[in-house]
């Protein structure tokens, strides 16, 4: 007989992954950020030219992705945590999942609107 996975694609499985994903994606940023900066010392207008380049669109998308990669990593972080800690997490760890969604979700709507406003109103025109 077949023991299987423990997860068996169910929500467990998927918050695992996102949980690897926005890490290694948080970890990138942060190598990149420490590249970046200290370009600072070693050539103060290369610097000024590649902070020049993140002041576009894509970046400022790029920067909304981040902000939920690092949101989603914390949060679910706390649920895995209480799921090690606390002896009734096992059995609340997929109402746990969802109440984590729910709050970023909740989170990232209004984030995204501020973070967003003023790219959405010099690429279109329009006054948010």
């Amino acid at each position: 007989m077949s023991t299987g996975t423990l997860y068996r694609g169910r929500e467990g499985m998927w918050s695992w992954v996102l949980h690897r994903i926005t890490g290694v994606s948080v970890f990138l940023f942060l190598f990149v950020h420490v590249l970046d900066t200290a370009l600072v010392r070693v050539d103060p207008a290369l610097y000024d030219a590649v902070i020049e380049t993140y002041k576009t669109p894509i970046v400022n998308l790029m920067g909304v992705g981040l902000v939920g990669a690092v949101l989603f990593h914390a949060l679910n972080g706390v649920r895995i945590v209480l799921i090690d800690f606390w002896s009734k997490g096992p059995k609340y760890q997929r109402v746990m999942l969802w109440a984590i969604v729910a709050l970023w979700v909740i989170v990232m709507i209004p984030g995204t609107y501020y973070m967003m406003k003023h790219t959405i109103e010099v690429m279109f025109g329009v006054s948010l």
